[in-house]
């Protein structure tokens, strides 16, 4: 069977998984085009950069796509171009140059959750299972045809993080079952349900805020979905800017106005369905606590907004 000559461009755990599948399978990976870390974002995943540079490869960082970087792909004559994970479009001109086809992997169970922070969207919306999905890239993002999809669970308790890790082991395993198809030109790939798309935007810390109204199990949501190695569900105190990085919902009758605590040992809140217990917990600037050592920090009178 004929090689495979390849241009990735790839991130976070994702890209390095992919991208080390790619290599261990024989692609011949002529250029990584891939992200400088960021100094203000916890950096929790293998480096997909060191990976390449262990194999040899390329790796290419730059702010935009432009003329130099499709010049570049041209004298390639990449075979395939694979996107794990980059976090640019890859413009259409790049994607023509793939003679066997561009492939892109998305954290979800195309079409739904087409577009950024796939997987902290899920787990916020309360789903039960999302999944990796391998398609063709086109013009617009996340709509190409789908080769192939893996499902996984997203279990109760699940952090996005513990979501996303089980996402990345089926992104590999997506990938590398691909591989012999995409080499030898015989992909079978169908088209995607528009009608079945759902669409969600990219996510800032300020999203991160915990609107008590809601009910104790969406705040739960939210908590997971954006805890540790995220920026973290947050509320104001006394004044105080307090990330809650762990909680639980608990069932109750409407006691008293949404945000008022309840309790302080456990520290529990009233939200506008039920109530939130606070597991862990910390001031701005402070150290990580449980909610009853937390509450007793910021003293008497104790209500969150």
């Amino acid at each position: 069977m004929s090689d495979l000559k390849a241009v990735v461009f790839a991130y976070s755990e994702v890209g390095h998984g992919c991208l080390d599948e790619l290599l261990i399978r024989g692609v011949k990976v002529e250029a990584l085009f891939t992200h400088e870390d960021a100094s203000d974002e916890e950096i929790w995943f293998p480096s997909a950069t060191r990976r390449a540079r262990e194999a040899g490869v390329p790796v290419y960082t730059p702010e935009t796509l432009g003329d130099e970087e499709y010049r570049l792909v041209e004298s390639i004559r990449p075979d395939a171009i694979f996107s794990f994970y980059y976090r640019s479009m890859i413009g259409e001109r790049f994607l023509s140059l793939a003679r066997r086809g561009a492939f892109n992997l998305h954290g979800s169970l195309l079409p739904r959750y087409r577009g950024r922070a796939c997987i902290n969207w899920a787990v916020l919306m309360g789903e039960r299972e999302t999944g990796a999905t391998l398609h063709y890239m086109v013009k617009r993002a996340d709509a190409g045809d789908i080769v192939d999809q893996q499902r996984v669970p997203i279990h109760f308790d699940d952090t996005a993080f513990d979501a996303g890790k089980r996402v990345a082991e089926a992104a590999r395993l997506v990938v590398g079952r691909n591989i012999d198809a995409i080499r030898a030109g015989t992909v079978r790939a169908r088209p995607q349900d528009e009608a079945a798309a759902t669409y969600f935007g990219r996510r800032t810390p300020a999203d991160g805020r915990i609107d008590w109204s809601r009910g104790a199990f969406e705040i739960y949501n939210l908590v997971r979905a954006v805890t540790r190695p995220f920026p973290g569900a947050f509320a104001y105190a006394q004044g105080e800017k307090i990330f809650i990085w762990k909680a639980f919902p608990e069932d109750c009758p409407p006691l008293a106005p949404p945000g008022t605590v309840l309790s302080t040992c456990p520290l529990r809140v009233m939200t506008g369905r039920g109530r939130l217990r606070i597991i862990s917990a910390r001031r701005e600037g402070g150290p990580e606590a449980d909610g009853g050592a937390l509450a007793r920090g910021l003293g008497e009178g104790l209500k969150f907004e």
